[in-house]
């Protein structure tokens, strides 16, 4: 099935002007009625918590109350439509959307997807042995350059009591294991060919929800402008900057008011069918490729932070 990816999230949170200030921070934009956009569209939406048009929320409390997937055509919302009619309810909603509750409890949305299409730079880098991809004169760290926004929703990680079963729902919408790791397993829609779309956790029931959200920047230096920035907005950070192996993304994870992460990320490895999907031990060598640590700002042409000089 031709599924691209979350469109979006929605939320039902107890501060709405704490959550909304934490948006704006990170890049997103207020398009009104609680939608925050990244540059294609792809959003974040919050609600009160008691809001009553809201679908129902998890036993565990998660503040995650409804993903929205994206699809490229309606023909695909009617097959995800037919395919879940075999043994489940179907709501059809007055957008045209329709609404459905998985096998692990999350309620899930389909629509012909809203993402605006995106026409913007990749970094380019120069690289002795390679044609320079960078013209003379055209600098890797423009001075003065705007902070980075996020340009999409990439994917999203889920706490989950049985990550097999929730695999076994996800096939029958066309979604494919590409990596295993430990019990849980990432999963790549059949519109995409990005590594993952969505990340299954396996933990214990009384965990289960939203783990974090991942937004895509246009690159590395993109990614570390943007979490320094962030960083000195006050914002606590969670894991990062790094790079993972599976996948091969760049991060860099922030706590929110959202009971969730909020993962900067970049360069995402694409698979295609031929792709055989690799399984590793859940330990932290088969996290990261490497993790950096933030630090003060220094120079060689002065004393040492902290010195008091």
């Amino acid at each position: 099935m031709n599924i691209i990816g979350p469109d979006a999230l929605l939320f039902g949170v107890d501060d709405l002007d704490a959550v909304a200030q934490y948006l704006k921070d990170y890049g997103l934009t207020d398009a009104g009625g609680g939608v925050f956009e990244t540059q294609d569209g792809t959003a974040i939406v919050i609600r009160q918590r008691d809001d009553p048009s809201l679908p129902a929320a998890l036993a565990t409390g998660n503040m995650l109350r409804k993903s929205v997937f994206g699809c490229a055509d309606a023909a695909t919302v009617e097959a995800v439509a037919a395919e879940m009619r075999k043994d489940r309810d179907v709501r059809r909603l007055p957008d045209g959307s329709i609404e459905v509750w998985d096998d692990l409890g999350f309620c899930l949305g389909f629509c012909v997807t809203r993402r605006r299409a995106l026409s913007l730079p990749a970094e380019k880098i120069n690289a002795p042995g390679a044609a320079p991809q960078r013209k003379p004169n055209e600098l890797g760290v423009p001075h003065n350059a705007p902070l980075p926004r996020p340009r999409t929703i990439g994917h999203y990680a889920l706490f989950v009591p049985d990550s097999a079963r929730g695999e076994a729902f996800f096939a029958r919408l066309g979604f494919r294991v590409t990596d295993r790791l430990g019990a849980g397993m990432f999963l790549q829609a059949g519109g995409s060919q990005e590594h993952h779309q969505m990340f299954l956790i396996q933990t214990p029931p009384q965990m289960q929800g939203l783990e974090h959200i991942a937004f895509h920047l246009g690159g590395p230096q993109e990614l570390m402008t943007a979490g320094i920035a962030f960083s000195a907005k006050g914002y606590s950070g969670f894991w990062g900057p790094g790079r993972h192996i599976m996948g091969s993304n760049w991060f860099w994870y922030f706590n929110s008011p959202l009971g969730c992460r909020f993962e900067y990320d970049a360069d995402m490895d694409l698979h295609d069918a031929s792709w055989q999907a690799r399984s590793a031990e859940a330990v932290t060598d088969n996290t990261q490729a490497y993790l950096l640590q933030l630090r003060e700002k220094w120079s060689p042409l002065g004393p040492p932070p902290g010195t008091g000089h």
